[in-house]
């Protein structure tokens, strides 16, 4: 978790030694539980908002006993760390509590005393009983859902008394929830998020001087959109999404070569080629477009070939040894 997590356990012994590690500690941290029962040390600060009750976060954490060297609970070591919601997958008071206190991109050091932590039975056969617990954590990113979520569950007459910067900032945290879902390889689970997205944008209508927003905030759902239903194996809804986007941006390398990749699975080889050269037009030095380009003049060579092998087999002349006999 960074360069300061080194061994945060076991921190150095001074000349005191009626005072413990942690104890030592203390005496620099801030209380942010008011009782001095949450305590916080920020190694490097966030920035942005913090983080509201109803998010869920996305975190980096390792908890330490006093004098231990090795994290008694981690998930650094997780390639793809989950996304938790606060109140239902953090169980840990203290934890919760300096989650709040916490901006994006901060990473802090916490003491938990008891009460905050694994309280006075602790957590057999790792947490002693009345144990005070140290962690380390990252604030990778933070989604609120819950205002979100309740203003999808409004009517659309509901829904068009708020201005459109709401429905926008709506609209986006469904789009990053769908985003993340979407890393963690959930395409349908994703693909509802970004439909529930584009569903507030069609509802809405703006006067001429605030479209712009509007449809850029369309234009990368529609491709989302696109590409989740390549994932899905749904080629030709992924086509239908890609042209939608391209009827708000002609020129989209994004939109032009997810049309090209849904053609391609579908065999419609000349539309696939196409729009990949129109993609490759505006990009021409794209990694995935060349490579795209290369897979399908290998995918139509492959399709003439087999063509060919079934036209000479349809009008090969017979094999006179194999004729009916003779009386």
């Amino acid at each position: 978790m960074g360069g300061s997590a080194r061994n945060p356990g076991a921190l150095q012994r001074s000349d005191a030694p009626s005072q413990s590690p942690y104890q030592r500690l203390s005496q620099r941290m801030l209380d942010i539980s008011g009782d001095r029962g949450v305590l916080k040390d920020v190694i490097r600060e966030g920035a942005g908002e913090l983080v509201t009750p109803d998010a869920s976060v996305l975190v980096k954490y390792s908890g330490y006993l006093e004098h231990m060297d090795k994290p008694f609970d981690s998930n650094c070591f997780r390639k793809t760390p989950r996304l938790m919601k606060l109140g239902e997958d953090i169980t840990l008071w203290g934890m919760e509590l300096g989650l709040l206190s916490m901006r994006r991109g901060e990473l802090a050091r916490f003491l938990f005393k008891p009460t905050y932590a694994y309280g006075t039975l602790g957590c057999p056969p790792l947490i002693p009983p009345n144990t005070t617990v140290l962690f380390e954590i990252e604030l990778l990113d933070f989604l609120d859902s819950a205002e979100s979520d309740k203003f999808c569950a409004l009517s659309a007459d509901q829904q068009d008394q708020f201005p459109l910067e709401k429905v926008l900032k709506v609209a986006a945290t469904e789009r990053e929830f769908g985003n993340y879902l979407f890393r963690q390889n959930r395409f349908y689970d994703a693909k509802v998020r970004y439909k529930r997205a584009l569903v507030l944008l069609h509802r809405r209508s703006a006067p001429s001087k605030e479209q712009h927003p509007v449809e850029t905030a369309k234009l990368h759902i529609l491709l989302n959109l696109s590409f989740v239903y390549l994932k899905l194996e749904r080629p030709v809804t992924a086509l239908r999404y890609g042209e939608q986007a391209l009827i708000i941006d002609q020129k989209n390398a994004k939109a032009l070569f997810r049309c090209g990749q849904a053609c391609l699975l579908m065999t419609e080889y000349q539309k696939a080629r196409d729009f990949l050269v129109r993609a490759q037009k505006e990009q021409p030095f794209n990694h995935d477009i060349n490579n795209e380009l290369k897979k399908l003049a290998s995918c139509y060579r492959d399709y003439v070939d087999k063509e060919k092998e079934m036209y000479h087999r349809m009008f090969a002349p017979c094999d006179s040894g194999s004729a009916v006999g003779e009386n």
